[in-house]
């Protein structure tokens, strides 16, 4: 074998453990290595804008778990998330499950605020009480058409010396 041989053959091997390398850092940090010693709950939000099925979901800042799945309930027209906790987390009851954003360019995450219960979530039960994302967008819209239309009804109106 010629030396530009057994150099490619040195820079191929290369390659391919970099790529294995990353194959293996992006299989850890998607949450399926997590999601093997879960455990499943739901929630039902009016809106999950920003989540996507290996979105984290976070206790206190800490993540605890991932977005498994997401539907649409065909009869209230709310979707529901699929949320695989680790097995070792229990969850009270009466948590508070939110879809909370990561900043302003960030990704959204699911975080849920314990309650004070003694009765912990068993396996396929609902969290039952939800927040769920607020749209930016739309509340700045709304506020700017807010403001623009009120300062038109202060132009508009005749002041009361007729000037």
């Amino acid at each position: 074998m010629s030396r530009a041989g057994i150099f490619e053959t040195v820079v191929g091997v290369i390659v391919i453990a970099v790529a294995a390398i990353f194959l293996f850092y992006a299989y850890q940090a998607s949450g399926e290595e997590m999601s093997r010693g879960a455990y499943r709950i739901e929630a039902v939000f009016g809106r999950v804008d920003g989540i996507a099925i290996g979105s984290e979901v976070r206790i206190a800042g800490v993540k605890v778990g991932s977005v498994a799945g997401h539907s649409l309930d065909l009869d209230t027209y709310e979707a529901k998330l699929d949320l695989a906790v680790a097995a070792g987390v229990p969850i009270p009851e009466d948590s508070v499950a939110k879809i909370v954003s990561d900043g302003l360019l960030g990704g959204a995450y699911v975080s849920i605020e314990p309650g004070a219960s003694d009765v912990m979530l068993a396996p396929g039960e609902r969290i039952a009480l939800t927040q769920g994302s607020v749209d930016l967008l739309g509340l700045a819209v709304q506020a700017f058409t807010a403001n623009a239309g009120s300062g038109e009804a202060e132009k508009s109106e005749p002041s009361a010396d007729g000037l």
